[in-house]
């Protein structure tokens, strides 16, 4: 099994580009999954972890409700966002600046084989991460992300999570609202969820900004703990 996992820091990305970008790893190791299933060829699978940050854009999963959109496509424009129907679980979701957008690209099969434990080890990195602000996070039962006082009136999401996955290899990812501008959830019901709120990190703490960098650190320390993965290098494209 290959733990090693090479970190991409994207910066700021095109929502289409970056998606474009993913299913040409997320193709790579699958050619190299089916090769090896058809020669034994015994080829170690590569792993990435995407980091990114993009401009506003709304996305939709395959089983998302178009209604959850709740800004005329057409008008989207005027706001500076863009709109995308994409191949991963969950409802819409919004991408925009101060926002970490986390893609693991993963062969799970170097790792552990359960998809439900994917996604919880997903919100753990979260949850422990948002620890070492001082804030108490935590899961929601039946809905997928990272939450703050769930089941009080407050309840707010600060985390979303969709995935694809096919023959154990991963997509897509998590959001993480850090320093992002909250009012552009406005414009959709984020996730479908209608009775709970959303919020971001410097919100939280009461700061106009908090460091991206340093929350991504914490990010992949808390990655590679969960994961036992070997960070191996950091690479830009």
């Amino acid at each position: 099994m290959n733990k090693k996992v090479v970190i991409k820091d994207l910066g700021r990305w095109d929502y289409k580009e970056t998606w474009d970008y993913q299913e040409t790893l997320f193709k790579e190791i699958l050619d190299i999954k089916i090769k090896n299933r058809r020669e034994d060829a015994g080829l170690a699978t590569p792993n990435y972890f995407l980091f990114v940050e993009h401009p506003h854009v709304y996305t939709l999963g395959k089983s998302g409700d178009y209604d959850n959109l709740l800004m005329p496509e057409d008008k989207l424009a005027e706001i500076g966002a863009t709109f995308y129907k994409i191949n991963r679980g969950g409802d819409i979701t919004y991408h925009g600046p101060g926002q970490i957008v986390g893609y693991p690209i993963l062969d799970l099969e170097n790792f552990f084989t359960d998809i439900h434990k994917y996604l919880r080890f997903l919100e753990e990195i979260i949850i422990r991460t948002l620890a070492e602000y001082h804030i108490k996070a935590e899961r929601s039962k039946g809905e997928t992300g990272v939450w703050l006082d769930v089941d009080t009136p407050f309840a707010r999401k600060i985390c979303a999570m969709g995935v694809r996955a096919s023959r154990w290899v991963t997509m897509h990812g998590f959001a993480f609202n850090v320093n992002s501008d909250l009012g552009y959830f406005d414009h959709m019901i984020p996730c479908g969820i209608k009775d709970k709120a959303v919020t971001s990190l410097n919100v939280e703490l009461g700061k106009s900004e908090i460091s991206i960098t340093e929350v991504k650190e914490k990010l992949l320390k808390h990655f590679s703990e969960l994961f036992e993965a070997v960070i191996v290098q950091k690479e830009t494209v």
